[in-house]
């Protein structure tokens, strides 16, 4: 079921420009407000290197800035432009429809109990999405 839900965000996401593990990073920096490398493997699940290169490529293509930390340069946070978060809206609707067609298959109860089962499962293992 992930597999199918991640191939057609991909899918839906091609038509903007965007990878589902750029958008997820994308959402990481603007919806999350994740700034550090590390910080963004995490919520999307990627290695740092993978995330060190996704951002080079998203920087290279303006839709992000990572800037030295004030008080120690060795950091580095990461913003959107507004071109990145022009992304991030345009995107949106296409996470949503993407989700909504795994929940239309259920009955209300049946996406309350599948919702609940999937807490349950996921409890302390990593921190609840904050927004999408």
């Amino acid at each position: 079921m992930a597999r199918q839900q991640e191939s057609r965000l991909d899918s839906l996401l091609k038509s903007i420009g965007l990878t589902r593990i750029s958008w997820c990073i994308l959402l990481a920096v603007g919806n999350e407000n994740l700034g550090k490398p590390s910080e963004i493997a995490g919520f999307v699940g990627i290695d740092r290197a993978a995330t060190s290169r996704a951002l080079q490529h998203l920087e290279k293509d303006g839709l992000l800035v990572r800037k030295s930390g004030l008080h120690d340069r060795r950091t580095r946070r990461t913003f959107l432009t507004h071109k990145g978060r022009a992304l991030v809206q345009e995107g949106t609707p296409f996470a949503r429809q993407n989700a909504s067609i795994l929940a239309a298959r259920l009955t209300g109860g049946e996406h309350e109990e599948l919702v609940r089962l999937l807490e349950k499962l996921l409890r302390n293992d990593e921190p609840p999405l904050d927004h999408l």
